[in-house]
């Protein structure tokens, strides 16, 4: 198995495991490869660093423990940043939005907002698709308290 660091055309970056590369090339080339954030089919491979083992063990282990929990900060950083800018703030009216939405009482839109998690549960039985947005270490490691529909 071979893993790529990939790019689509709008600078999103994620990875992608082939089983070698020529899947990939074929892949790309009849435009199955597709970015988990916009759906760009129009993917490339992006500029990686070889992975040289220097450590053993324990150390080796930690040291990667590192680079996946500051990948997962990046990413959960760029999709709480994504929803700031690309969805309405509703505030504390997001689980009267959520529901007016879902029922088709309003037009859809992404929104985002506060919910406690009461109401979170109570949108969740009713079938309203929601979902944390993330947060990051800057929030002390807790998720924020605000929820996204889409």
């Amino acid at each position: 198995m071979i893993k790529y660091r990939l790019k689509c055309e709008h600078d999103h970056e994620f990875e992608g495991w082939f089983r070698c590369s020529a899947d990939f090339e074929e892949q790309s080339a009849d435009e199955a490869l597709t970015c988990p954030v916009c759906g760009s089919s129009k993917v490339n491979r992006a500029i990686m660093a070889p992975a040289v083992s220097t450590r053993k063990g324990e150390a080796a282990a930690d040291r990667r423990l590192g680079e996946i929990r500051a990948a997962m900060t990046e990413a959960a950083s760029k999709a709480r940043t994504y929803v700031e800018k690309n969805f309405d703030y509703v505030g504390d009216n997001f689980p009267e939005e959520a529901r007016s939405i879902h029922y088709g009482e309003k037009e859809a839109r992404g929104i985002y907002g506060e919910a406690t998690p009461k109401e979170v549960k109570e949108l969740k039985d009713e079938g309203v698709e929601i979902a944390p947005v993330p947060g990051t270490p800057s929030d002390g490691g807790k998720p924020i308290d605000k929820k996204q529909i889409n």
